[in-house]
């Protein structure tokens, strides 16, 4: 009997048996099932196949296809188990839809049982399996499939096939091989060449994927967006802007319709190159930017500076309704610690947590870093401890929250953990330790991790390495051995040596200040530093004549000294403050709370400590400046403004290194608010607390 080409309702109202219904039938449904991409009624008609008694794996091969373009990929699998003898289209189209469904190792698995089961591998077959080899860096059996593709008679010179070789060749990093399969394919496409510069871009060789790009506008080859995608980071990352330049104006003469990723790439490209007004024009010109575009000039305005603009950014993505990756939070965070923001850090850590990436390890690196640039230590340390494994980015983090806070021995103690976890430091790990250890005078302890740099280190010791030891050493009173330690080097630079004249201005070394700034100075006659710290030996030191001549030959070279100036943030908006002050909309309360926690700490003990006045005037005028640094006027307005706030820490900032005399001060007014104070100058974070201070007193 007939049956007829119906709903399959009507089919499954017929009161034949299944087993005589023609296979037309069942198939003519399959494919209104694959047009309509409807799992649901595929599934019904695979059920009424089975419950009917018709030999449904016949139509096996049917109902993989269905099941795959139905995004079903588990039932299409089940269904391909079962099957005595799959089509060889079967086996590719379950081969690749592991392969697009990220289960690389799935297809491979599947590559593998149907060559075991003698059915031949095809073009089809390898442009798919190759990628999975490349997702899962699988660089042997790679190249095994590269020979059996040849052996089996598969033309490799294909574009087809040569794109997934070149591909594959390019994520193993090895390039020459890339090439070589380039080279052998005759008529070149777009996707072939974009495998290619994108496999040179990812790999570094920015150089040769400008290159093949010029030799593919020269043969005449349409880039597409990919293409120019590949090509402006590769532009971006060696600053080449003028080629850059160049592809945006071939892109814009022939009127190529900007995709998303290539107006990515081009505003990350001039962010690379210091122009990032134009990277905000780009990115303003995109009609609907996407996380990608959103991270990228969030990323791009961190790097050039403009950390308050880049926050900004991650606001108005949020409010646009873009969800905001693990990178584009890690990347708002850099914002947070640079500028120590640390309500707004919180902010961010909070909706980390409403958008469950709160245990991402990217995310809580950044939450480290960002809470130890805040000087909470103590939530740092609470991230660090919740990790759910360690990893050298958030060991680093944590060891350098601890130098820049002063716990060195808790630093000494992360890096020794770091060991016994099996995580191999790398430059960065030595950095922060041997930091710690001269900001917590551990002298010893730095001693043996320089030796286990020199010993174990297969890099051996970097430029920073040296400075943080000729630091160490340096305020330690070791000057001689700095010195020593230096001159061994072949070419030192001038870093090293002026770490050295900053311990010659702490211990009061002046012979050996005049020789060292000679070093200096014979590297960058112009280095304002070395100037400035040498004028200031000679003003500690009485020798006023000297300073004279120092501060004239910074005239005469134009060089200026950077004024000292303090901030605090409160209610989200900053407050800054240079020495004498008056301009604050509060100045006059300020200098009244001023006079009374001077008054107050007078009572505890504090006499202005004139040896940090480096200007030539009256004792007693000394004495009066000392008292309206801008650190004391930070405190002041500080103290004003947190009598409403519990025992939330007061926090101030300076640009410079926090005065002698204002650390003492500051130690007796942590004494009389009964508040932690937390001061972060250019070198550290100080923790006043009680009338004492976190360093000992040791900076």
């Amino acid at each position: 009997m007939r049956v007829p080409k119906t709903a399959l309702s009507t089919l499954v109202r017929t009161q034949h048996t299944a087993a005589r219904a023609p296979s037309d039938a069942y198939a003519s449904l399959l494919r209104r099932c694959a047009a309509e991409r409807s799992l649901e009624k595929t599934r019904r008609v695979h059920r009424h196949m089975m419950m009917s008694g018709f030999r449904h794996l016949s139509l096996g091969n049917k109902l993989v296809d269905v099941y795959l373009k139905c995004g079903a990929i588990e039932d299409a699998r089940e269904v391909f188990d079962a099957m005595p003898k799959p089509h060889p289209v079967s086996w590719n189209a379950m081969i690749s839809s592991c392969v697009r469904c990220s289960r690389s190792r799935e297809a491979v698995d599947l590559y593998k049982r149907m060559l075991r089961e003698g059915v031949r591998a095809d073009e089809f077959t390898f442009s798919s399996v190759l990628r999975a080899f490349s997702e899962l860096g699988l660089v042997a059996q790679g190249g095994a499939a590269h020979g059996c593709l040849v052996i089996t008679g598969v033309d490799a010179t294909n574009a087809f096939v040569g794109s997934a070789l070149v591909d594959m060749y390019a994520k193993f990093g090895k390039l020459r091989e890339a090439r070589a399969v380039y080279d052998r394919v005759c008529s070149k496409d777009v996707v072939l060449t974009t495998a290619l510069i994108v496999g040179y871009t990812q790999n570094g060789e920015y150089s040769e994927a400008i290159q093949l790009f010029r030799q593919v506008m020269k043969d005449g080859l349409s880039p597409n967006d990919f293409t120019f995608a590949s090509v402006l980071i590769a532009c971006g990352s060696i600053g080449d802007l003028r080629w850059g330049l160049s592809i945006h104006g071939v892109m814009e003469k022939f009127g190529f319709k900007l995709g998303c990723s290539s107006q990515t790439s081009l505003l990350t490209m001039y962010s690379r190159c210091g122009l990032i007004d134009d990277s905000i024009k780009v990115f303003e010109s995109i009609a609907d930017p996407n996380t990608v575009s959103w991270t990228a000039i969030i990323g791009c305005l961190v790097c050039n500076h403009r950390e308050e603009l880049a926050l900004l950014m991650l606001q108005n993505m949020i409010n646009d309704s873009v969800r905001p990756n693990a990178f584009t939070l890690s990347t708002a965070l850099r914002a947070c610690s640079a500028l120590a923001l640390f309500e707004q850090g919180k902010l961010i850590h909070a909706f980390t947590t409403k958008i469950g990436l709160d245990s991402n390890r990217f995310v809580c690196a950044a939450l480290i870093d960002t809470y130890g640039k805040c000087g909470r230590i103590g939530m740092a340390r609470i991230i660090f401890d919740d990790l759910p494994g360690l990893d050298l980015v958030s060991v680093n983090c944590m060891i350098n929250a601890y130098a820049q806070n002063g716990h060195g021995v808790e630093a000494i103690r992360a890096f020794e953990m770091m060991q016994v976890s099996g995580l191999e430091p790398n430059d960065a790990t030595f950095t922060s330790v041997l930091s710690a250890c001269g900001n917590a005078g551990l002298l010893e302890e730095g001693h043996r991790v320089f030796s286990f740099i020199i010993d174990c280190y297969k890099h051996g010791p970097s430029s920073d390495h040296y400075a943080c030891m000729v630091d160490l050493l340096g305020r330690s009173g070791k000057l001689e051995e700095a010195e020593g330690l230096i001159t061994k080097l072949r070419s030192p630079d001038k870093v090293l040596w002026r770490s050295l004249l900053s311990a010659c201005k702490i211990h009061g070394k002046l012979d050996m200040a005049k020789r060292v700034a000679r070093n200096i100075l014979e590297l960058d006659p112009g280095d304002d530093a070395t100037y400035i710290l040498l004028s200031n030996i000679y003003a500690s030191l009485g020798q006023w004549n000297e300073v004279i001549n120092v501060k004239s030959a910074m005239r005469r070279m134009k060089l200026k000294k950077d004024p000292a100036m303090s901030w605090i943030e409160v209610d989200r908006e900053f407050h800054t403050f240079m020495a004498g002050d008056r301009g604050h909309l509060k100045a006059e309360e300020i200098y009244k709370q001023l006079e009374v926690l001077i008054t107050r700490t007078e009572e505890l003990g504090y006499v202005p400590d004139t040896r940090y006045v480096l200007q030539e005037m009256e004792e007693l005028e000394k004495e009066r400046s000392l008292y309206y640094h801008s650190e004391k006027l930070a405190v002041a307005f500080g103290v004003m403004s947190s009598n409403d706030k519990g025992d939330i820490p007061i926090t101030i900032f300076k640009n410079l290194r926090v005065c002698g005399d204002c650390h003492s001060w500051i130690k007796l007014v942590s004494q009389v608010v009964g508040k932690e104070i937390i001061a972060r100058d250019a070198k550290r974070f100080h923790h006043f607390k009680d009338g004492l201070c976190s360093c000992n007193d040791y900076w």
